[in-house]
C-alpha cells in the first residue's frame, strides 16, 4: 500500500478504496489504479469513521469491520449508481448493532433520501430490501450546510451534474478536505468554477476532484455532467489548493493513461492519480 505523507501535522488519514466513476471495470490495463467506483475513508482523531460515497469500493473498507462493531458516517454526494452499488454489500451493514448515518442531498422531485435509496435496494434490482439488513441506517437530507461530526466540521455546497449533487469540505485541527467526485465543467469552453466548489475548494490541504474526460472525450460528452483533468487542475489552481487527486476515472482510462497525468501538476501545486489503496495523511 502506498503512502504519501507530507510534513507537519497530520489530522487527517485519507483512503482511496474506489476510484473510478460510471462503472466497475477490471482487467489488467486497469490493474494498479484500480476498477472500484467511488469510495474514499477519512479517519480523524475523536471521530468515528467517514466515508465518502458507497460505490463498489465500500465492500473494501467494510471488510476491515468483519466481526467488529461498528457505527460511522457516510457522505454520498448523490444517488448515481456507481456512487452507492456498494451498500448492499457494506459488512458492517450485515451484522447486527451496527450503525451507518448517511447523509445526501434532498431529491429534486421531494423523494426523501430514504425512499430513494429504498427504491434502488430492492426487487427486480436488488433480491433483499433495506429492512432486512441486519444493521441499522438512519438517512439524513442535505443541501448547502454544516454540521459536525465528532471533532470534524463538515460543509456541504450544491455543484453543477446531474440531479441532485453535493461536494464535501472536511476540516479538523488546521487541516482540510475537499471532495468534488462529480462537476459538470463549462459547456462554452469557459474554465469558470461556481462558487460553490470555490467555497469547498478554497486553500484546501487535499482537493479530490473528477477528472473523467479527456478534452477529445469532452467534447462528444461535454452533457454527460463530468469534466476534463484540466478543468480540475484549474479548479485547484483557482482555488489555491495544495495538493490535486484525479479522481472518479473513466472506466476506459488504462493504467498508463493515468501515468502519464500523474505528477503533472505546476508550481505550488502537486498532482496525482488516486488509486485503490493510496494512503494520503493530510
Amino acid at each position: 500500500m502506498r503512502s504519501v505523507t507530507p510534513v507537519g501535522d497530520t489530522p487527517f488519514k485519507v483512503t482511496f478504496h474506489g476510484v473510478r466513476g460510471s462503472t466497475p471495470c477490471h482487467g489488467p490495463d486497469t490493474a494498479r489504479y484500480g476498477g472500484n467506483t467511488s469510495c474514499v475513508s477519512v479517519e480523524a482523531p475523536g471521530t468515528m469513521p467517514i466515508v465518502l460515497d458507497m460505490g463498489t469500493g465500500i465492500r473494501y473498507f467494510g471488510e476491515q469491520f468483519r466481526g467488529r462493531p461498528f457505527r460511522g458516517t457516510a457522505l454520498v454526494t448523490h444517488l448515481h449508481w456507481d456512487h452507492v452499488q456498494g451498500v448492499p454489500f457494506f459488512q458492517p451493514l450485515l451484522e447486527k448493532g451496527n450503525e451507518l448515518d448517511v447523509y445526501a442531498p434532498a431529491q429534486e422531485d421531494g423523494t426523501s433520501v430514504h425512499d430513494a435509496f429504498s427504491r434502488i435496494i430492492c426487487p427486480p434490482a436488488f433480491p433483499v430490501t433495506l429492512d432486512l439488513f441486519s444493521g441499522s441506517f438512519r438517512f439524513h437530507e442535505l443541501a448547502d450546510s454544516s454540521f459536525d461530526i465528532g471533532e470534524v466540521r463538515v460543509t456541504s455546497r450544491l455543484v453543477p451534474h446531474i440531479g441532485a449533487t453535493l461536494g464535501y469540505r472536511l476540516e479538523c485541527g488546521g487541516s482540510s478536505i475537499a471532495y468534488i467526485s462529480d462537476h459538470q465543467q463549462p459547456y462554452d469552453g469557459s474554465f469558470e468554477v461556481p462558487d460553490s466548489v470555490m467555497e469547498l475548494a478554497e486553500g484546501v490541504d487535499l482537493l479530490i476532484h473528477d477528472s473523467q474526460y479527456t478534452p477529445a472525450e469532452f467534447e462528444k460528452r461535454y452533457y454527460f455532467g463530468h469534466c476534463t483533468s484540466e478543468f480540475a487542475m484549474g479548479v485547484a489552481m483557482k482555488s489555491r489548493a495544495k495538493r490535486l487527486a484525479l479522481f472518479h476515472h473513466d472506466p476506459g482510462r488504462t493504467d498508463d493513461d493515468l501515468d502519464a497525468v500523474s505528477g503533472c501538476g505546476v508550481s505550488g501545486l502537486e498532482v496525482f492519480a488516486a488509486r485503490e489503496g493510496l494512503v494520503v495523511n493530510v
